[in-house]
């Protein structure tokens, strides 16, 4: 049992390991990036950014693209490009896609990387 201890507790260290160091770390200077919003409707309108800043909620929300709030993971996105998403109505929600792939973490805590896409599709589910 003391061996199944030992090997469970190397496994976890390594996994903590493996994610602190796996996560995209921002960068200085300047950065470009595009932003596509998938409408509850379907349609898709494309917003491109030059910035310094670190972050790609930080740019969005200070460009007025998205609104939301400060919650217990992070930025919770009600709002993108004028449409509400209301997850108490619904059940929809705005889900975050960095180059196609779903987000691992919250848009205020996604590094801007240059050249990246991003999208934010409005879902229901």
């Amino acid at each position: 049992m003391k061996k199944f201890l030992v090997i469970v507790a190397l496994v976890l260290a390594l996994t903590t390991v493996f994610c602190a160091c796996s996560q995209a770390k921002p960068t200085e200077g300047e950065k470009s990036f595009t932003v596509t919003v998938v409408h509850a409707d379907g349609s898709s309108k494309d917003f491109s950014y030059k910035t310094t800043e670190l972050y790609v909620g930080t740019v969005l929300q200070a460009e007025g693209l998205i609104e939301g709030e400060e919650g217990e993971f992070g930025l919770y996105i009600h709002a993108v490009d004028g449409e509400q998403a209301i997850y108490e109505e619904d059940g929809a929600y705005w889900a975050f896609y960095v180059n196609g792939e779903y987000a691992a973490q919250g848009i205020d805590l996604t590094p801007i990387e240059d050249g990246t896409t991003y999208s934010l599709e409005y879902t229901v589910g």
